[in-house]
This record gives C-alpha cells, structure tokens and sequence, in this order.
C-alpha cells in the first residue's frame, strides 16, 4: 500500500473502486496567423453555439438542480456580447482558441472584482471556456469520464456542468484536488450521500484504473489497499447503513435528550423529498428561488402562493424561513449597488432591507398570510443580523404581521459576540457556519486555498458557537445550526455538547444523525465539545473526537 493521501473529508461512508480521471482541459495551442478573419469568427460562433446546444440537449436529460444548474450555463454561453466579442476578436486576426480564451478572461475578470456570488460563477465560465476551445479545435470535451462500470471519479475539481449529471450509481466515491468545504461538489457530495474527499493535493499522482479507498468521513484516500482493507471498508460500510436504516423518529440522544432534525430547503423542486423525508420540518428554507433571475421582486400574491405550498406539504410540522438573503453578494437588479467595493461585506441580507424596506415589508406579509392558511409552526427569521438593534427591529415587524416566531441568522461574529443581547429581542437562533467561518477567519469562501481556515471543526468557530448557544440557553431560546457542520455526525455531536438544540442538513445526512446522536448520551457529546474546543486546529480537533468515539 502507498502513502496515505488525505484532504477534508465531506461525504459519508467508505467506498473502494478503480479511479476513472476527468477529461482534461484542452491546452491553448501556440498562436497563429489567421487567413480568412471572417471564416474565423464564424468558427468562434459555431463553437458557442455547440456549447449551447450540448449544454441544452444535457438539460433536456435531466431534472432538477441539475437541469437548471445546465440552463443559467446554457443563458452564459449563449450570451450574444460574449459572442460578439470573441468574434470581433477573431475578426481582428486572433486565432479562434485564443479569441474564445480572451473573451471568456475578461468577463471572468469582471466576475472576480465584482466579488461574492459573481466570483463564485467564475469558474462556470471556465468551463464553458475549456467546451468551447475544444469544439473549435476538435478535441474531446471535458467532462465526466464513461469507463463502462463503476468507478471513484478523481479530478481537479468538478465543474457545474458536470456534477449536474453526476450519477450516483455509477460513481462510487469524489476525490478532487482542489475545493474545500463549503464547494459546491461538497455540497453535492453530502446531497447525494457519496464519499468524498476534498483539496487531496495526493490526487493528481492517481492513475486511471488505479485502485482505491476512500474514506469519506476522515478524509483519506488509500491508493493500491490490500483486499483485506477493502473487505473490512465493506463490512464496515454495510453494517453501518444496516444501523441507519434501524434508526427513525424524533432525534435523541442515548439518555433521551432531544434534538429536532430538520431538512433544509431552497428550491421548489427539492419540495416533494424534503417532505417525504423523516423529519421533523424543514430548519432553513431559503426564498432566494423566488427572486433570482427577475428584474423586479415578486408581488405579495406570487410569494404567499409558493410559501403555501410549502406550508402545506410540511402540515404540523415547524418551517424556518429565512428571508431574503440577497443584495451585493447575488444579482438581483433591484437590490444590487453598482457602488459596492466589496460585497462580501456590503449590503446583503437583512440590510437590504434599510435601502428598500418595501423589499421585507412584502414578504413578511406574504408569509403571514400563507401561515394563516397552515396548520404549520412558522418561524421566520432574518440573514446578516450584526447588532441587537436589528434583531430587535425584525423581530418588531415580523410579530406587528402576525408572525410569533421571529428569530436571528448567527453567521456575524458580532451577533455570536452578542447573543445575549439579541436573545432579548428573538424567539430563536439559526447559526449559519459557512459565512460565520468566512468572517471569522478572513476568509473568502471561494478560494479553495483558505479551505482549511474554512473547516467546520476549527476550535475558533465553534467557540463562536459555544457563546451564542450559552446565551440562547440562559434565555430559554432554541439554537439550531443549518450550516454544512449540521450534516457531520461526529461534528453534530459536538455541536450538541456546545448546547445547539437541532440540527438542519440534507435529507440524506438525517440518518447519519440520528444514529449518531442515539449512541451517545448528552455527557459524552458535552466531553466531545470540550476536545473539540481544546485542540489547536481543525484536523486535531477532529482526530481528538474521532479517537474518543472510536473508543465507546
């Protein structure tokens, strides 16, 4: 057996296969004197308009986040002042790859200053650039590999357009070289239940048709494991999703502590398996869907009549509703500032709500009127909070619409700082660890350089944590943690020990909990915290609280 190869572990199980690489990137040719500019630009447009229709013809396959994360690429690829300008490029005398690849450059440059949701599009274009380069030359376009059987994927990263059409029948395990915690093939990794390892710098030494095993929860990849290894990862995995499917109800830990499990929410069409799923209602339901892609906001009828759907599919059990979560950081016209210099920071989330107050007036009665129709426990609660003055004027307005359940997003170290301040104002908390960690740490979510500082199990963060819980806790107010640390079993644990009161995840990451928390009583998960928050970094941390588990 080689060198252990490690990364961040951010899928579940183990899972053993021959590695099947992606396609690569096609390489940028050296320039060349073009004869005919205008038989060049029309071979620019050609190849845009392959990438669109490909990218189409994909859709059409598929359902889904998949099939709209393939329709907005179809809508930046067929984008005519893209286009017109590689064309007019080429036009000029630039050879087709290297018009295509100026092109795409530039606006990507225009994403990465524009800063929060933009430059997390950035590498979008980067795909569509890499399609259309290969079209034009001739060449195979990068994408998901097709072995004929089963395999663990390994790649740089993966594209939009290719975890859209990622199957989970046919690949066993994720190993990417770069991304981290909060990327989006992680997120798609624990959406799907696959194992995965993220940022496995070891990755790129891995052959095609290699064999190896993965180990999702601890992050090591085994290159070339003896088949004892493999046989007992089998066993292992088996008797763990035997446990699983033995465990279901309200989550509880050994000694009867409760901890509701809810499921997130953020599209129509996650609607009919989120409500199917054992749990006890939905802990975030995010409305961005419903404004995205618009040039104006939507009216009070259209947002209660999709609040009520909601509602009604999750009849007697609680929905958490988050409102609006937009402005500098996602491109909504009527929200954006073209002044904003950095929208990390800028106005997104609950302070859009002072530029226009209209904005959280609307959907604050909308949902009121949804609720009236609903036998459901409607909370709703506000993103970006930062001080007590702005939990306590939210609050006043969600109840003046008839909302008793008004509560604050943790995701500011200032409003963890100040919990107990804001715990006079709010009915609950939600602790959001993506942005919380981001500026906690200084660090940008999209750069897979900082994943490390971006790990859930960072002592730092979860002190955060520890704070705003002690403070809801002397209030009597609910905590729960709707961030990605709430789909890790282990990490639940030390959340739970921290005094967060549920915890909200994918579907598929319910079981993994409520395993978890059934085998260990409150005393052990608060031991658990108490590592946890002593270790010096995220990987000790986590190994410390590996290692106590490993030992009951």
């Amino acid at each position: 057996m080689r060198d252990l190869m490690r990364g961040i572990g951010v899928g579940t199980g183990s899972a053993a296969g021959p590695v099947a690489r992606m396609a690569p990137v096609p390489a940028l040719p050296a320039p060349r004197a073009v004869a005919d500019p205008a038989a060049e630009a029309a071979a620019v447009r050609a190849a845009l308009g392959a990438v669109v229709t490909d990218l189409e013809e994909r859709a059409a396959r598929t359902s889904g986040t998949g099939s709209q994360v393939l329709s907005a690429l179809t809508m930046m690829a067929a984008d005519p002042a893209l286009a017109d300008r590689a064309a007019g490029l080429a036009e000029q005398g630039t050879d087709g790859a290297h018009a295509l690849a100026t092109a795409f450059d530039g606006f990507r440059a225009a994403l990465v200053a524009a800063g929060g949701y933009f430059a997390e599009r950035a590498p979008d274009l980067d795909d569509l650039r890499d399609r259309a380069v290969a079209h034009l030359l001739g060449l195979p376009t990068p994408g998901l590999p097709d072995p004929g059987h089963r395999y663990v994927l390994v790649a740089e990263d993966l594209a939009p357009a290719d975890t859209a059409l990622l199957d989970p029948e046919r690949v066993l395990a994720l190993v990417t070289v770069r991304g981290g915690p909060t990327s989006h093939t992680a997120i798609l990794a624990k959406a799907l239940g696959v194992p995965a390892v993220v940022g496995c710098t070891g990755a790129s030494e891995l052959a095609d048709g290699q064999q190896v095993l993965v180990h999702g929860a601890d992050g090591v990849v085994e290159p070339d494991p003896s088949p004892e290894a493999v046989e007992r990862a089998a066993a292992h995995e088996h008797r763990r999703r035997e446990l699983l499917a033995g465990f279901q109800g309200p989550g509880r830990t050994a000694d009867g502590h409760p901890v509701s499990l809810l499921v997130n929410l953020g599209a129509p069409h996650e609607l009919a398996g989120a409500a199917a799923a054992d749990a006890e209602g939905v802990g975030l339901f995010r409305t961005e869907f419903l404004f995205l892609d618009r040039a104006e906001a939507p009216g009070l009828a259209e947002q209660a009549a999709a609040y009520r759907k909601t509602f009604a599919a999750f009849a007697g059990r609680r929905v958490v509703v988050r409102t609006l979560d937009a402005g500098a950081d996602k491109p909504l016209p009527f929200v954006l500032s073209a002044d904003e210099q950095n929208p990390a920071l800028g106005v997104r989330g609950l302070r859009s709500a002072v530029r226009d107050p209209q904005l959280l007036e609307t959907q604050l009665a909308a949902i009121a009127e949804a609720a009236r129709d609903s036998t459901a426990q409607v909370w709703v609660m506000a993103p970006m909070v930062s001080v007590p003055r702005e939990a306590a004027e939210f609050a006043a307005r969600a109840r003046a619409h008839g909302l008793p359940m008004a509560g604050a997003m943790i995701e500011v170290p200032a409003a963890a700082l100040r919990a107990d301040r804001l715990a006079e104002s709010c009915d609950f908390f939600s602790v959001g660890t993506n942005d919380l960690a981001q500026y906690a740490f200084a660090a940008d979510r999209t750069l897979g350089d900082l994943a490390e500082l971006l790990d859930p199990w960072q002592p730092a963060l979860l002190e955060l944590v520890a704070t705003a819980a002690r403070s809801a806790a002397g209030h009597g107010r609910p905590i729960g943690v709707c961030g990605e640390a709430a789909a890790d079993p282990a990490l639940a644990l030390v959340l739970v020990g921290l005094g967060i009161t549920s915890l909200s995840a994918a579907p598929v990451s319910l079981p993994g909990l409520r395993a978890a928390l059934a085998a260990h009583t409150l005393a052990q998960c608060r031991e658990l915290a108490g590592l946890a928050l002593l270790a010096d970094d995220a990987a000790t941390a986590r190994a410390e609280v590996m290692s106590r588990m490993s030992e009951r």
